[in-house]
C-alpha cells in the first residue's frame, strides 16, 4: 500500500500567529490563511471566485519566526502534510484538519520589523528555486 500526503498552499493570514510552548520548550505556533480559488462556471459561463480557509501548525524555530515576523492579511506560502486531529468536549466528538507545515515562505512586502531586519521566510530547511513545482 503506498500512501503519500504532502501540501503546498499559498495564501493571506487571517489573524495573527499564536505561539504557545511545550513543556520541552519547543515553540508552536499556530495561524490560519484564506486560499482564493477562481473557477468557471459551466452553467452561468461566469469567472466565480471561492476562499478556503486552513489552519496552519508550525513547530520550533520556524514557527517562532513565524509569530515574529507574520501577522494578519500578509501573504505566505506554506508546505506540510495534513493532520486530522480528534477530541472530545462537552460529550460531543469533534475534529479538525490541519497543515502541519514543514516550511512557510514570507511572500510580498513586510511594513513591520521583518522589512527591517531582512526577515524574506522561514524555512525549516532551504529549498532551492527549481525544487517548487510551480
Amino acid at each position: 500500500m503506498v500512501s503519500f500526503n504532502r501540501v503546498i498552499l499559498a495564501g493571506n493570514l487571517t489573524r495573527d500567529p499564536e505561539t504557545r510552548f511545550l513543556p520541552s520548550g519547543t515553540a508552536v505556533t499556530e495561524f490560519s490563511i484564506a486560499v482564493n480559488s477562481r473557477y468557471k462556471s459551466k452553467t452561468t459561463n461566469e469567472f466565480k471566485e471561492e476562499v478556503s480557509y486552513f489552519d496552519v501548525v508550525v513547530f520550533g524555530k520556524t514557527g517562532e519566526n513565524c509569530a515574529e515576523y507574520l501577522s494578519k492579511g500578509r501573504p505566505v506560502l506554506v508546505e506540510g502534510r495534513l493532520r486530522q486531529r480528534s477530541w472530545e468536549k462537552d460529550g460531543q466528538k469533534r475534529s479538525k484538519i490541519e497543515v502541519l507545515a514543514d516550511n512557510v515562505q514570507f511572500l510580498g512586502s513586510s511594513r513591520g520589523p521583518a522589512a527591517e531586519g531582512g526577515g524574506a521566510s522561514a524555512p525549516s530547511q532551504e529549498t532551492p528555486d527549481d525544487d517548487i513545482p510551480f
